[in-house]
């Protein structure tokens, strides 16, 4: 059973923002986070979630994912990102994130759980800390470049 925490932070909502993500499998841990100069809550809530699935070596893992994200839960658990996929995702934001989600996710078996955010839960809180970390880290931002494209004032 691999355990994956996750969380996304956006100051602005879009602004700059981050994902944070614990792995968690026996003695195995580790902490994964990054940060995008321009972006929303939504997509570092579900980047962090495909990102602790790609971090998982082979396919076919047991995984309990656990969240703050009713976004990212609800989606999946009550199945609307399938009925958005059969429509193309139209009028549905973050299709290249949902995209990637779907292809990872189907390699194993997710189930999901929602923890309730800022709620003394220590791996959804060192998530946070790791999300809006990597947010302020300027230096290190990385582009979300679809984001940016699709939100372009041009």
């Amino acid at each position: 059973m691999i355990e994956i925490y996750t969380d996304g932070a956006s100051s602005g909502n879009p602004g700059p923002g981050g994902y944070g993500v614990i792995l968690r499998a026996g003695q195995y841990y580790k902490e994964i986070s990054e940060g995008f100069r321009k972006t929303t809550n939504n997509r570092m809530e579900l980047l962090a979630v495909i990102v602790g699935l790609e971090a998982l070596k082979k396919p076919g893992n047991e995984v309990v994912i656990y969240s703050d994200s009713k976004y990212v839960i609800d989606a999946v658990e009550k199945k609307w990102v399938f009925g958005w996929l059969k429509k193309g995702f139209a009028g549905k934001k973050n299709m290249d994130l949902w995209l990637r989600f779907l292809q990872v996710y189907k390699l194993h078996q997710v189930k999901f759980v929602w923890v309730k955010g800022h709620a003394g839960h220590p791996e959804n809180e060192r998530c946070d800390q790791l999300a809006v970390q990597a947010g302020k880290d300027k230096q290190n931002h990385k582009i979300d470049r679809v984001f940016e494209m699709e939100n372009s004032t041009a």
